[in-house]
């Protein structure tokens, strides 16, 4: 059984669009790698513009991997540039019981 992974990305100043394409990247390079499951990934934004990203690691070794894999650290260096990672808790969504966000194509 693999892990879950549950990611949320605020996008810096005018890097929406950027965010966004990146986010959709992610999954397809983390797969293309071998260190994420079939299992799709599933990508929500919240109400303040962040957008919050669910996929499953292969392992807890996997999640690991990652971040000695050169494709995947290429992409990350990317995402640095267009988001700061914060926790669930910092969302106002995050605050609820059952939390619900916007669905968004991946």
């Amino acid at each position: 059984m693999g892990s879950f992974t549950i990611a949320a990305y605020r996008p810096r100043s005018g890097k929406d669009g950027d965010l966004l394409q990146l986010v959709r990247e992610h999954h397809r390079v983390l797969r293309r790698e071998g260190l994420v499951t079939e299992r799709p990934a599933a990508v929500m934004r919240a109400s303040d513009g962040t957008l919050v990203e669910v996929f499953e690691w292969i392992s807890s070794e996997s999640s690991r991997d990652a971040h000695h894999n050169a494709a995947v650290q290429a992409l990350w260096a990317r995402f640095e540039a267009a988001c700061e990672y914060v926790g669930l808790a910092s969302l106002a969504e995050g605050q609820k019981p059952f939390a619900s966000f916007e669905a968004v194509e991946p």
